[in-house]
Parts: C-alpha cells; sequence; structure tokens
C-alpha cells in the first residue's frame, strides 16, 4: 500500500474532484467511509448531493475561516492524502479503509488519537483498490497542523497495516534515490524519440565522467568534450569550482534555452564536492611506475573478489565505500566493453547505481585500491582476447550477490530489487563474453595423464564443491589453466587452493569458470623464487626445503615492486 500526499488552497476543489466523475469517468459510487467525527455529510449517499457538497465544505473550512480572521490560517490549508493498495491485493472493505485512514491521519499529526483538537477530515472511497484523505490544517485550537515528516510517518504505518492486513509488502525506499523524471520529461523524451528522459542521459554521463577522471579538473574537462553535453562551471570568489550545471544540447524549455540540471538534482552523489570526496579518496599508480606494477584489469579484479569479504565485516562505513566505488567500476567497464556487451553492461551499471546510495554514509578513503585501479583500468584496455574481462565479470557477479545480501540484512529494499535486476544483465554478458575464452581453453587441455592429477587436486582443494565443478564443462578450460601456470613455473597444487581460498564458491554459479579465472590471473604473476618460498616459509612458521625444480605460486606477500606483466 501506497501513500501519496500533498497540500492545496481550495477545500471547495479537492471536494468537488472527489465526488466528481474523475478526469476519465473512473470514480465510481463516491462515498464516505469515515471522518473525524463520523458525522459528516455525505454527498456521495444524500438525496440533495450539492446541498451536502456545500454543508461538507462549510464543516472543513470552518476553522480555517475562524483562523483567517486572526490572521493565522496557513496559506496551503489543505491536506490530501490518496491511498492505494497493491495490484493483487484482496478488496477491503469499508470498514477496514475506516481504520486504515484513523490510524493514517493520527500517525501523521492530522488528528492525533484521543485528540479534541486534531484537524477535520474525511475519507472517501470512488474505487475499489484506493481511497483519499481530505483534511484542513487548522486544529480546533487554532493552530496549524504539526504534520512535518508526514510522508514517512505514513509509510511506516502502512508497513505495519500491510503486515497485520495479510497485504503485499510495498519496497519502500530512504530517501537516497535519484529523482525520478517527471510525467512531462518521459513524453518529452518519447516525442524526441529517445527511450530515457534528459536527467537520466545525464546522469549517466556525469557518472561516467566521475569514474574515468583523477582529478576535479578532468572531470569537469571530460563533461565539457562529451558530444552533445553542454556544462556550465560555478566558481568561488577565490577561484575555486564550487558546483555545476549539464544540459543536453537538444534539450530546450519553451523560451528556446536549455534544460539545466545540477549535479545534485541528477543524483544525491552527484554533486561537486561529494565527487570531489570520491576523487580524493583514489590511489591512482602514475605512468613511470607503470611498468613495476599488475595489469590493471587484474588489479581490479582482485579488488572486486575482496568485495564480499569486506561486506561481511562489521564497518558498514566501509561497505558502503566499496559499494560505491564498484559502482563506479561497473559504469568504467560499460565504457570500454566490447560493442556486443556494452548495453547489457550500460544496464547493468544503471540497475546498480541504486545499490550504491544508502543511508549509510561512507567512508571513502577504504575503497582507495579498488577506485585506483578502475582510473588505471580506464587508461589501458582489457587484451583482445577477452579473458581479463571474463575475469572481472566473474569476479562482480559474486560482488552483486554479495551486495544484495548485505542491504537485505539492512532492509534496504529498493537497493536489493536494484541489485538483483543488475545481475540479470551481469550473468547476460558474463555468458557471451566467457563463451569464446573457455572454449579456446577448453580445446588446449593438457593430455589425460596430467588432467587426472588436477582432479585430484581439485577434489583437494574444493571437495565440498569438486562433483560439481567436474561435472561442468567449464572444467577442462580449468585443468588447461593448471596446466599453463605450472608450464610457467608455478606449483598447481598451491595455485588451486590460493584460488579456492580467496572467496567461498557457494554463490558461484559455475564454480569451475571461477576457478579458472582466478587462476589465470594468479599465474600471470611471475613464480617465486626459491628464496622468496624459503622467506614465506619461515613467516609462516612452515618448514620449507627448496627444491631443484622451479615450483610455487606467487603468495600474497610479494610486495607490487616484484611484479610484472604478461
Amino acid at each position: 500500500m501506497i501513500a501519496k500526499i500533498s497540500s492545496g488552497k481550495s477545500t471547495a476543489g479537492l471536494i468537488r474532484y472527489l465526488y466528481g466523475p474523475g478526469r476519465a469517468n473512473e470514480h465510481t459510487d463516491p462515498h464516505l467511509v469515515t471522518s473525524w467525527d463520523g458525522y459528516a455529510p455525505d454527498p456521495g449517499r444524500a438525496d440533495d448531493s450539492t446541498a451536502a457538497r456545500k454543508q461538507l465544505i462549510d464543516d472543513l473550512d470552518m476553522r480555517v475561516k475562524q483562523a483567517d480572521r486572526l490572521g493565522r490560517a496557513p496559506k496551503q490549508h489543505v491536506w490530501h492524502c490518496s491511498l492505494r493498495a497493491a495490484p493483487g491485493d484482496r478488496i477491503l472493505e469499508d470498514g477496514e479503509w475506516a481504520d486504515i485512514a484513523r490510524r493514517v491521519v493520527a500517525a501523521t499529526g492530522i488528528a492525533p488519537a484521543d485528540d479534541p483538537d486534531g484537524c477535520r477530515w474525511i475519507a472517501v472511497r470512488h474505487a475499489p483498490d484506493h481511497i483519499h484523505i481530505a483534511a484542513t490544517k487548522v486544529r480546533g485550537d487554532l493552530r496549524s497542523a504539526r504534520h512535518w515528516n508526514d510522508y514517512l510517518t505514513a509509510d511506516r504505518e502502512l508497513a505495519a497495516i500491510e503486515k497485520e492486513y495479510g497485504l503485499q509488502r510495498v519496497i519502500r525506499g530512504d530517501r537516497t534515490a535519484a529523482k525520478r523524471p517527471q510525467r512531462a520529461e518521459r513524453e518529452k523524451a518519447l516525442r524526441n524519440g529517445h527511450a530515457k528522459a534528459a536527467r537520466e542521459r545525464l546522469r549517466a554521463v556525469v557518472r561516467t565522467a566521475a569514474a574515468a577522471a583523477t582529478d576535479t579538473d578532468e572531470f569537469l574537462g571530460l563533461l565539457t568534450y562529451t558530444k552533445g553535453v553542454l556544462v556550465e562551471v560555478l566558481y568561488f570568489p577565490s577561484g575555486e569550482p564550487r558546483g555545476y550545471k549539464v544540459a543536453l544540447e537538444n534539450d530546450r524549455n519553451a523560451k528556446a534555452e536549455p534544460v539545466w540540471f545540477s549535479g545534485s538534482t541528477l543524483a544525491p552523489d552527484l554533486s561537486l564536492p561529494k565527487i570531489q570526496s570520491r576523487l580524493a579518496a583514489a590511489e591512482v599508480p602514475s605512468s613511470a611506475e607503470g611498468h613495476l606494477r599488475p595489469h590493471p584489469w587484474h588489479q581490479a579484479t582482485a579488488a572486486t573478489e575482496r568485495i564480499p569479504h569486506r561486506l561481511d565485516q562489521p564497518d558498514a562505513g566501509a561497505a558502503q565505500a566499496h559499494l560505491a566505488a564498484f559502482g563506479e567500476a561497473l559504469d568504467a567497464v560499460a565504457l570500454t566493453a566490447p560493442p556486443d556487451i556494452r548495453t547489457e553492461l550500460r544496464s547493468a551499471a544503471s540497475a546498480f547505481e541504486r545499490a550504491t546510495r544508502s543511508r549509510v554514509r561512507a567512508e571513502h578513503h577504504h575503497a582507495r585500491a579498488l577506485r585506483g585501479a578502475v582510473k588505471a583500468m580506464l587508461r589501458e584496455p582489457a587484451p583482445k582476447d577477452g579473458a581479463a574481462l571474463a575475469m572481472f565479470l566473474d569476479a562482480a557477479l559474486l560482488a552483486v550477490i554479495a551486495a544484495a545480501r548485505w542491504h537485505d540484512r539492512r532492509e534496504h529494499e529498493q537497493q536489493v530489487v536494484a541489485a538483483h535486476k543488475s545481475l540479470l544483465h551481469l550473468q547476460a554478458a558474463y555468458d557471451h563474453t566467457t563463451a569464446t575464452p573457455l572454449l579456446v581453453l577448453g580445446q588446449r587441455r593438457p593430455s589425460q595423464n596430467l588432467a587426472d592429477q588436477y582432479v585430484r587436486l581439485i577434489r583437494q582443494a574444493a571437495p565440498a564443491h569438486a562433483d560439481q565443478i567436474l561435472a561442468d564443462s567449464a572444467s577442462q578450460a580449468l585443468t588447461t589453466a593448471l596446466a599453463e601456470a605450472e608450464a610457467a613455473g608455478h606449483d598447481p597444487k598451491r595455485l588451486l587452493q590460493q584460488a579456492a581460498d580467496e572467496r567461498a564458491l557457494d554463490d558461484a554459479r559455475s564454480p569451475a569458470s571461477t576457478l579458472t579465472w582466478r587462476v589465470h590471473r594468479l599465474s600471470q604473476r611471475p613464480a617465486p623464487s626459491r628464496r622468496a618460498l624459503a622467506a614465506q616459509a619461515r613467516s609462516t612458521g612452515l618448514r620449507h626445503t627448496p627444491s631443484p625444480e622451479p615450483a610455487a605460486t606467487a603468495p600474497p606477500t610479494i610486495p607490487a615492486s616484484r611484479t610484472r606483466q604478461r
């Protein structure tokens, strides 16, 4: 059940609408279900409906006129609340609607329970699935009603009503969602041949620029050089930028002027100060040290794989920061993805945008590594074989599942729905991306004897998922990845165990694919020397006897300066 609340100046105008035929003759049998004292006249049931309507208006306006003579009447003295049941809910009786109306006016402060000075109000039903509450906002003591935050208080009461009456539970927000386009904006977009309104298209442009930029000047520059977008920057007297607004070049009002949107009107997190706070919380590697660092796509994938673990920690501010940074990663990947999956990835990023915000305040410094890797990733396209993109998307799927679970624990209902919607688009993009790389890996599968050895290693490293992994067609790609890692000098047993331990496989739809991409990514690091292995063994208290054979994995303790790009 949802509520829609508004204010107005004319009691007579609202009553005429409630008891009239409606804009499309949709009002059938309008009648009163309850009122402030239970004795208000009902034009819908009276023999002389005109006289009854006039009497009802006079009764509702009586205190308003008294307060007006004292100069105390509010300008917007009419309070109007429509309550609508969800599609599929049972048809409520008039008595049930009456009880719901009394609870809503009490919860919102219009007519608190047991308050003889509460405002005058009526509840009118003119359709099976909804009612309208009309009230005048002057109390019996001629003071104005105290109904601040009436939408939130009504929403909380409706949530309790849904539970008690066995009605469908409506998905509720937390007032952190971006403003939806109005009906006029949507119709204007359709007339101009666009599926989305101007504010939605501009929101995507700004989010992508924020994900790509490394500082404020670059962010504003990216917006300025975006084709079809107009930008106006506002400055402090000192010359520092204090805000910005954007418009589409072909989006004009009746005076042929651009329709401008400030960043904060596009979304709560797109104001310039909030974008600057995120830009400051990014570790972007300099070009001078780029050849000494791992591939940015591998860094972004590794940071994304750690998100589920971050979301399991008690620090909600850090978790929210990683969700915001991950949203930027999806924006960035959609920007660089191949054309055949770009639409799916843009849809995934657009859907997940709602899951990047909640009432939890993000502490962005916790996500410096992921945000920096994303910005570096944009400056170095993914390899053309699709393996790097497949690795990232595989990690992204698990991150989105973890995000939905994190929001669900906190009853962030809109964010949960957004994450699930994003997951569908990501899965479609992943399936399309991985089909060829997995097939190519599978065609290079090792000899049967070597494959049998890897099967035993798989059963040891992931016993709970071994049967599922080995029954999957992607298991051939996994054995190939292990064989190529061993040929590069890695110990397949250690590498597979590290891949299995990085993150539980319970959420993976195809654990074989997930392990394949983890092994493939880990094997891109150089195999450590015997001295490095011995040092690692000493640090963990394990005995290690160096072997003349070059075997070992790249342990997570190796510093970035010792790694290379393949």
